[in-house]
């Protein structure tokens, strides 16, 4: 491939961003003196911090670069996982359970279930996100060194895998989630400037929007569902209307805003209450530009780099950024996209370390009788799996991270657990006689019906079946915990209090409960 030489200025922009994000996370370090300062910034956060680290967490590897490769492969309907997959779930997380989580005082939802169910449910939860999460920094360093910064500037590949790593692992280290966020809110500037500047230079270079759909349309009738929004359920591609409704706007959608540890951590570390559903809900005001900003540019790219074919769709943004931004804006794009994945690096890197000392160790040595660490062996623990978790996630980045269709096999993964994790958080909130028998037989087999959805050759008619898996993996978790629970023995009011709806509502001593709770 023919590299385009950068100019002393994009060199200039890259540098200094890249140093001024490292400082930043260093400065952090001032204000990180144990555990809780550590994973969930001291509790401190105000509203529009929150606001924008969800934001800019959520689009780093799958917007910038794998919506656009959607966007390339299926058209516009792409963008309903931004637009019906953001808005409405991060509305019902602020309402519904952000205050549960954030009452409770825990570090992470996998804690909150280990309450409101038992150890098991907790660490098992905890044990999927952390595999889970684990895959997705390899495949964000795989594709911010392979897609990114070797199509843009050329660089090989693993001498950019290693520069990512450790950028975003000594920042991380060092400060904590009140770096990650702090570092956040000045990477969405750099994203929305850098964005919505390659946006209006495609539509500028393609003629338009009405020129687009005309040149789009001309490429053949494989093309001419590209610009709608909902397709029918017959389609043989991924997003079909009725799973874009079931699946991800009622299933999806809502369990990733309410039950991504990445995404729902930034509302643990808020100051109050009223600041954690205020983030969460300005988060969702701001993501509705989002799919402008990262889907658009994808169809131009149709027009724009036609030969790139639908096999090397994720590159069509990076190689957009290659062959047509000037020098300076080429260097803030690129700045741009590196911030959106940086962040995403991050935050994961964060919520895993949470999730491994608090779920993982903290049950192990619960269920061994030691005593739980001290804050201060926290903070260190908690550290060293941050040092771990990048560079093993480096080492494995090529073989995980190497996939076509990245957004695909994203959601696919997200797939396989989301429907039951979301029928046990919804039941545990609402239902107080869900018992923690019902949630663990929920959380289990729940994951299991997916596995045999997924695996079960015709059973519908997408090559790629997730959304239809979340759905109906969610439908029988349901159904199990209910059973389940019916023939279980009930909990005690003493160990719902404050964490079940009519606790919450009717229960006078129960506030009394979370105020003494939330001032310890």
């Amino acid at each position: 491939m023919e590299i385009v030489g950068l100019h002393p200025v994009d060199i200039v922009i890259i540098g200094v961003y890249m140093a001024g994000t490292l400082l930043l996370g260093l400065y952090c370090t001032r204000y990180v003196g144990n555990a809780e300062d550590f994973f969930v910034a001291g509790k401190a956060l105000p509203f529009w911090a929150i606001g924008f680290s969800i934001v800019v967490s959520d689009i780093g590897a799958t917007d910038f670069v794998a919506v656009a490769g959607a966007a390339y492969r299926n058209g516009v309907s792409a963008a309903n996982f931004d637009w019906m997959g953001s808005m409405p779930a991060m509305v019902i997380a602020a309402f519904l359970f952000v205050p549960y989580f954030w009452r409770s005082g825990v570090f992470t939802i996998p804690e909150f279930l280990g309450r409101r169910y038992n150890s098991a449910v907790q660490f098992i939860n905890a044990s999927i996100w952390v595999v889970f999460l684990f895959m997705m920094l390899a495949v964000m360093q795989w594709l911010t060194a392979d897609k990114l910064m070797h199509t843009v500037l050329g660089w090989n590949t693993y001498v950019a895998l290693w520069v990512v790593a450790a950028v975003t692992g000594i920042y991380t280290f060092s400060g904590g989630l009140t770096a990650v966020v702090f570092t956040d809110v000045v990477q969405l500037v750099v994203m929305y400037v850098g964005g919505f500047g390659l946006l209006a230079l495609s539509l500028w270079e393609v003629g338009g929007w009405s020129a687009l759909q005309s040149k789009i349309l001309a490429l053949g009738p494989e093309y001419q569902d590209h610009f709608k929004l909902l397709l029918p359920h017959n389609t043989t591609g991924p997003f079909p209307w009725t799973g874009i409704v079931f699946g991800l706007g009622l299933v999806l959608a809502v369990a990733y805003m309410s039950g991504n540890q990445v995404i729902v951590q930034r509302t643990l570390g808020a100051r109050t209450e009223w600041d954690a559903k205020g983030g969460m809900l300005f988060g969702g005001f701001m993501k509705s530009m989002i799919p402008l900003m990262v889907a658009l540019p994808g169809l131009c790219a149709l027009v724009l780099v036609p030969a790139l074919g639908p096999e090397d769709a994720d590159r069509a943004v990076p190689e957009m950024i290659r062959i047509m931004l000037p020098a300076g804006l080429r260097g803030l794009m690129f700045a741009a996209l590196f911030a959106a994945l940086m962040s995403s690096i991050s935050g994961a890197l964060n919520s895993v370390a949470t999730m491994f000392l608090t779920d993982i160790v903290g049950q192990v040595r619960k269920w061994a009788k030691k005593a739980p660490l001290s804050e201060r062996m926290g903070l260190h623990v908690g550290r060293a799996m941050t040092a771990f978790l990048i560079i093993s996630s480096a080492v494995f980045a090529e073989p995980i991270g190497n996939q076509d269709q990245l957004y695909v096999y994203i959601q696919t993964l997200l797939s396989f657990f989301q429907g039951p994790v979301l029928a046990i958080l919804l039941l545990g909130i609402i239902w107080p006689r869900a018992t923690g028998y019902g949630g663990l037989a929920g959380l289990v087999l729940g994951v299991a019906s997916a596995f045999v959805l997924n695996y079960t050759p015709g059973l519908f008619p997408q090559k790629d079946p997730f959304l239809f898996m979340a759905w109906w993996s969610f439908v029988f978790a349901l159904i199990v915990v209910v059973v389940v629970s019916l023939l279980t023995k009930r909990e005690p009011a003493e160990k719902l209090r404050g964490l079940v709806w009519s606790s919450v509502v009717v229960d006078e001593e129960a506030q009394k409960a979370l105020g003494e709770r939330v001032s310890s």
